[in-house]
């Protein structure tokens, strides 16, 4: 059996996507044309590797098997085309990056704003999530995560310093309501949580305690997946929440919000660009690697 190379291609971009419009619009191709090169894959495989709806796209255990082991084979290739293609040194192309939305230092802005100065040829696509997902499979070059959450076959390179988890609240709540002593006294006070999504339970908020690690399953009068809005509504005196020391940290400089239960909340390995491990690494991803490593001030 011949191997139809653009097929697989073509059904790779459509697992990513999840729809033929949108595979059709980044080919340059009808949907038409999408479809019937998946419908002759599927011929010739003898496998049914989509489920097509007039609304959505989805795999079937088939297709999600095929993609899997696709994804890490084309990102290869295509990192051996961009180095074979590179001119002069000067990388080019699409970055995709994915990007957990409480890595402040790398999405504060310095960071980014950088790398597209001095790489002019490289179009960045960033997309700030916390899902959980294979970047290869999803068509990610790269992605931003805390190290403790990082798969173990990835190359990961650090992109900040450690970390602390902290309990915050208004000067005004706490006058108020006082300020637990232990952890296990969140259970009396007011909290305002953060979940990934919905229907998905609030995060349970981790501490230490004598080197031993704990979690303390509050029960927030308020939950979000957006934690610009955890912090407005800590400052309005809502009640307690709790999140990366450095997102608080300007309204901690500014009084606004109280750190309360430090002793329990130790500091813990940062944030890392991690990536799959590939004999030929992409001139633009190569690019941001050594960007990222760059000392900073």
């Amino acid at each position: 059996m011949a191997t139809d190379l653009n097929a697989l291609s073509v059904f790779a971009l459509v697992a990513q996507e999840r729809s033929f419009r949108a595979a059709a619009d980044r080919l340059g191709v009808t949907r038409s044309a999408v479809s019937q090169t998946i419908g002759r894959l599927e011929a010739t495989l003898g496998l049914a590797l989509v489920r097509r709806t007039t609304r959505s796209v989805s795999l079937t255990e088939a297709g999600e098997r095929l993609n899997a082991a696709l994804a890490p084979a084309l990102a290869d290739i295509t990192a051996a085309v961009e180095n074979a293609g590179a001119h002069a040194g000067q990388p080019r192309g699409q970055l995709r990056l994915a990007v957990s939305s409480i890595a402040e230092r790398f999405l504060a802005g310095p960071l980014l704003a950088g790398f597209a100065a001095a790489h002019p040829g490289i179009q960045l696509d960033v997309t700030v999530t916390d899902a959980e997902f294979d970047i290869v499979a999803e068509g990610f070059d790269a992605g931003v995560r805390l190290g403790e959450v990082i798969e173990q076959d990835m190359i990961a390179v650090p992109v900040s310093g450690e970390q602390r988890q902290i309990v915050v609240g208004a000067p005004a709540f706490l006058a108020r309501a006082g300020a637990p002593a232990h952890p296990r006294d969140l259970a009396g006070f007011r909290c305002i949580g953060w979940r990934p999504a919905p229907k998905v339970a609030p995060y349970r908020w981790e501490f230490t305690e004598d080197g031993r690690d704990f979690a303390v399953a509050v029960a927030p009068e308020i939950t979000t997946n957006d934690m610009a809005l955890m912090v407005k509504l800590a400052v309005a005196g809502a009640g307690l929440t709790c999140g990366m020391e450095e997102t608080f940290r300007p309204f901690l400089a500014r009084g606004e919000l109280v750190e309360v239960l430090g002793a329990y909340c130790p500091p813990f390995a940062g944030f890392y660009l991690y990536y799959p491990s590939r004999r030929n690494l992409a001139p633009k991803l190569r690019a941001l690697i050594d960007h990222v490593r760059q000392p900073r001030g």
